[in-house]
């Protein structure tokens, strides 16, 4: 149904009483111009889609039903008003509306803000087009037709939140967890979340021993400040705030202790005073308050076992408190983060653990007689087999005798240290009998190949005899040793070499050359000159071409050796044994 340019007039005046008044004068055209007014404003009122007419100032002429129910305010509260005035909190660009009214071409644009009708979105949106209403080349306003797109857009931000929220889990992934440093990856968690989540954060790790401090009480929780970022004033701050305590007792009724327990995170946006103090105490509530924080969240860091400590996010100043998606976006991160820092504890407790297991089967070489001077290195190759096959020792035998001892089972980690143990203890047990030193390679190689062993081994044994000013040496299947000489000149001793320990294959044959009282005897395993892409024999010239300076401490050679030789992580285990005698 097409209608003529009155009843739009109509509309303009706001009321039909102009139109009511002429039907009751009767002209026919006029009764038929109200019945159309009345199917006008019942189809307008009928529709889903809000239509609103203004004049040429842009204030509302007419608004129907739809648009009424959209704002929460009463259709006759628009009239003679503009959009400023009677929905303030609607933003429209009105000079979108000027070009209409100028040129008359139709234009579309999105209008966005809340307003006080009902509706499950924090803020609304509206497709809205505008036309430009015309009678006989007069310019009467616009009419405007709107369709709220709220649910499309929230829906677009949530899958922008979600995309954002899959983008931040990958960054986290490449930027937190870089080492197996526990220190290092709780720095970088910290700085990660500032400035894109927080405005400060520390990251509190849980330490069950504390080698500086006596057990906490049962049912008491302890805490470490491991790391922190934000402005320039954080460090004084947390200097301020742990005044100089390594560690914090976590009771039952802090909100840390709560996260720990429940594993969910505890906020507080604008948190009142009393709430804080439960959290910190009031020395810290104090140093928050200066600082302009007003928001605090911690979020438990968890793994498969138990959380291994918290996160603090704070926020201060201008910055708004934390909304639900910035809780679930800390959760998010705190779950990948924290099994970066499980990972890096469990490591730097192996690694401990190997290290001391390492020392106490290598430990420092035993008991040699007082005039003989002894040093030793020892190197892991890589970074996870941290223990190894490697050994060395010195054993005093009588006649003021002492057996130097260098060893190295094949391979590497728990399984090679442990035979290297079965084999070192073998060695001091035949050597305890006196017996020259190329039968007790043969006695233990046969004693080995009857146990059954898995793992063969190469030793060398030097046997240091100061009353006939004697080295003794004999090899199974291990690198010569070297001898360094005072003038820098280093020469490879020629000792005949015997199969590894455990072949039960054949015997083995000794060498006695004059014992040097200013050499040092340096013996080694196999990782010292073992390189990929490089000859065993070219590295062994290597190592006597560095014209060492012997005259000082043992184990400062043994430093410059391996500093001279040695680059970045070594391929296979090296250790070192050198020995001299003293000089009265």
């Amino acid at each position: 149904m097409s209608f003529d340019q009155a009843p739009l007039r109509w509309l303009f005046s706001g009321t039909a009483g102009a139109l009511m008044s002429a039907v009751a004068g009767g002209p026919a055209d006029v009764v038929e111009q109200a019945r159309e007014y009345k199917i006008l404003r019942h189809v307008l009122d009928g529709t889903s889609a809000a239509i609103a007419i203004v004049d040429e100032g842009l204030r509302y002429r007419y608004v129907n039903a739809a648009m009424a129910r959209m704002s929460g305010i009463p259709a006759a509260a628009f009239h003679g008003r503009t959009m400023a005035e009677v929905l303030p909190g609607i933003h429209r660009a009105d000079e979108i509306l000027r070009m209409v009214l100028g040129d008359g071409q139709p234009r579309a644009l999105s209008v966005t803000g809340t307003t006080a009708g009902r509706s499950p979105f924090p803020r609304r949106q509206w497709s809205a087009v505008y036309h430009r209403l015309e009678d006989d080349g007069q310019v009467l306003g616009l009419c405007g037709i709107a369709v709220e797109t709220s649910g499309l857009r929230q829906h677009i931000d949530d899958l922008e939140k979600a995309h954002q929220r899959l983008a931040l889990l990958d960054t986290v992934a490449t930027r937190v967890g870089t080492t197996l440093c526990v220190e290092k990856t709780c720095a970088e968690l910290a700085e990660f979340v500032v400035p894109s989540l927080a405005d400060e954060s520390s990251v509190w790790t849980l330490e069950e021993e504390s080698p500086d401090a006596p057990p906490p009480v049962p049912g008491v929780l302890r805490q470490r400040l491991t790391a922190f970022a934000g402005g320039p004033d954080i460090v004084r701050r947390m200097k301020m705030i742990t005044r100089d305590c390594d560690y914090f007792e976590l009771s039952r009724s802090s909100p840390a202790r709560r996260c720990l327990d429940t594993g969910r995170p505890w906020l507080g946006n604008v948190a009142a005073d009393e709430a804080v103090v439960k959290m910190v105490g009031p020395a810290v509530l104090a140093v928050l308050r200066d600082a302009g924080i007003h928001s605090v969240l911690i979020v438990p860091l968890p793994t498969r076992g138990r959380p291994v400590g918290v996160i603090y996010l704070c926020r201060s100043g201008d910055s708004a408190p934390f909304t639900d998606e910035d809780v679930r976006v800390a959760q998010d991160l705190a779950s990948r983060a924290a099994l970066s820092i499980d990972n890096a504890r469990q490591y730097t407790l192996e690694h401990t653990m190997a290290l001391e297991l390492q020392r106490a089967l290598t430990s420092e070489p035993g008991n040699p007689h007082p005039n003989i001077e002894v040093a030793s290195r020892y190197l892991p190759a890589g970074h996870r087999a941290l223990v190894g096959g490697d050994w060395c020792d010195s054993i005093a035998l009588p006649s003021g005798r002492t057996l130097q001892v260098m060893g190295d089972v094949m391979g590497h980690g728990f399984t090679a240290a442990v035979a290297m143990s079965q084999y070192r203890s073998l060695v001091r047990t035949i050597a305890a009998t006196g017996i020259p030193v190329e039968q007790i390679l043969a006695e233990a190689d046969h004693r080995l190949a009857s146990i059954g062993l898995e793992r063969m081994a190469t030793c060398l044994l030097a046997l240091v005899d100061p009353a006939k000013n004697t080295y003794t040496f004999a090899s199974a299947g291990h690198p010569p040793p070297v001898l360094l000489l005072p003038d820098g000149r280093a020469d490879v001793v020629p000792v005949p070499t015997g199969p590894p320990l455990g072949t039960d294959l054949g015997t083995y044959e000794a060498l006695t050359l004059p014992l040097s009282s200013a050499a040092v005897l340096l013996m080694y395993t196999d990782g010292l000159i073992e390189q990929r892409g490089t000859d065993i024999d070219a590295s062994l010239y290597r190592l006597t071409r560095l014209y060492l300076a012997t005259e000082g401490p043992l184990e400062h050679v043994l430093d410059t050796l391996l500093t001279r030789l040695v680059h970045g992580q070594a391929e296979d285990d090296v250790t070192l044994l050198a020995s001299r005698l003293r000089v009265p």
